[in-house]
């Protein structure tokens, strides 16, 4: 995006009150979380998703996920908020804006630790746990391994004793409602919407920023690359989460 673009982006971005970020995976690769697709270094080049992320893998065998859920929770508690999770926060809590919500596809809790107040997840968290069958929420006891383990026994519920998985969405399984609900809602209400760090091609969750183009509000993308959600942009600026996004809060004068 040249210059002028940027220019025009900012003056938009000024002039609105109630703003939605919508991130993906890329929003935390410059914390040293890996992405998915990366034909090279994502996480579906390393193991098979239908093994890691399925609810019937799950059914079969829940011990190999257990132990991969709970080594990903530790590498994501080791890394930091980057500087455009940073400068998310720093524009909530600015006095241009009336709201910034998030909603992420990200399973990380690295929003909410740089300060995000209003943050949806769409695809669960790897810190939150709940009962595979009847429900009931696990306190989470933070105990991680180092590193990768073939297996581990997952805890049992304390009140009907199946076991307890990972408060995350597999393959297989529909999006949460209430959290869906509150990013349709987010997308109908926002006057801007900022995508960062996702390629646009997980439906339904892809989906969302659309019910912003279709009412005509005005789309900003921060991208290294070109993605499925480009050709809806009004803007697409071509820099990573931890470049763009303070670059653009800078700009604002926040």
């Amino acid at each position: 995006m040249d210059e002028q673009s940027i220019m025009q982006a900012v003056a938009v971005a000024r002039g609105a009150r109630n703003i939605e970020v919508f991130t993906g995976a890329g929003m935390s690769a410059d914390s040293g979380l890996e992405t998915y697709r990366d034909p090279e270094t994502g996480v579906w080049s390393k193991v098979d998703p239908q093994a890691m992320a399925s609810i019937d893998a799950w059914a079969r065998d829940p011990e190999p996920m257990w132990a991969w859920y709970r080594w990903r929770a530790g590498q994501a508690m080791k890394a930091r908020p980057n500087a455009g999770h940073e400068a998310i926060a720093y524009w909530e809590g600015s006095h241009l804006v009336d709201t910034v919500h998030v909603t992420t596809q990200n399973i990380d809790n690295l929003h909410e630790r740089a300060g995000s107040t209003g943050v949806t997840h769409l695809h669960g968290s790897l810190f939150e746990f709940r009962c595979s069958i009847c429900s009931k929420p696990w306190r989470d006891d933070g105990d991680y391994p180092a590193e990768p383990v073939e297996r581990l026994t997952p805890p049992t519920c304390s009140l009907c004793g199946n076991p307890v998985r990972p408060g995350v969405v597999w393959f297989g399984e529909a999006l949460p409602q209430e959290e869906w609900a509150v990013a349709e809602s987010r997308m109908r209400e926002a006057d801007l919407v900022v995508i960062v760090g996702t390629s646009g091609i997980v439906y339904p969750a892809a989906s969302l920023p659309v019910l912003a183009h279709q009412r005509g509000v005005p789309i900003l993308e921060i991208t290294p690359k070109e993605t499925d959600l480009s050709r809806i942009a009004t803007f697409s600026w071509r820099a990573t989460a931890a470049e763009g996004f303070p670059a653009l809060v800078r700009r604002l004068g926040v």
